[in-house]
This record gives C-alpha cells, structure tokens and sequence, in this order.
C-alpha cells in the first residue's frame, strides 16, 4: 500500500469515527485484528455491537467505494466480527456489519460520507 493510499485510509477511518460519534454511536475499538483479518471500526448503538468497514474513493472513480469490497473481504469482515465476539465473551449479542464510504475529490477534500448499514444483508453490492 502506497503512503498516500494507508494516510487517505487513516483520515477515512477519522471520518467515519467522527460520523459515527456524530449518529450517536459509542466508538469501542479501531483497527481489531485477528487471523481472519482487520475490523476498521467497532461501535455500539442501541440495537447491539456494530462492526464498521470503511472504504474510500476519489470521487468519478469507475467504483464508488462501496462497491470494492469483494465477497472474500466480507467474509473476512464477518469472520473477524464473529472472532471478536468470541475473545469477548458477547457471542449472543446483537450484531451487525456497516460500511462507511468516503470519496475525495481531487484535492483530496472529502464530499461524501455514507453509511450503509447491515451491510451483510445484501444492501451493498457484492454481500
């Protein structure tokens, strides 16, 4: 990954806490890793644990960032969320996976943040 690519992924995954702070969410954990792979975001909000991927794009880009994530990712994404659960204890909690997209324009100011929530119900393409 290039420096320019992870610092656009860090400031992404800033936009997406903020957003979700913002909604009135409880931010409980960036960046989780485990061997299926990386959660960016987990939150928490009335209906249960939240597990965030955040994607980004710049803005005219053939993909909107939503639809970059291939189907090995959201399986990444939920194994890792179900791992999580596991370590913690809360395998009968309430859960869900978002997707937050963020796209810049070419000056690399962003114009657009999304959230997509219960991603892995099929409402974003690919899940």
């Amino acid at each position: 990954m290039t420096e320019d690519r992870r610092v656009r992924g860090q400031r992404a995954e800033a936009l997406a806490g903020e957003y979700l702070l913002a909604q009135g969410y409880s931010l409980l954990q960036r960046n989780y890793r485990c061997r299926w792979g990386e959660i960016d975001l987990i939150a928490e909000d009335p209906g249960g644990l939240v597990f965030v991927e955040v994607r980004s794009r710049q803005s005219g880009s053939m993909l909107s960032p939503e639809e970059t994530i291939t189907p090995s990712k959201a399986m990444r994404v939920v194994r890792s969320s179900q791992q999580y659960l596991l370590d913690t204890g809360q395998e009968d909690r309430p859960w869900r996976v978002d997707v937050i997209a963020v796209e810049y324009d070419r000056e690399g100011h962003p114009v657009r943040v999304e959230c997509f929530p219960d991603a892995t119900s099929g409402v974003v393409s690919g899940w």
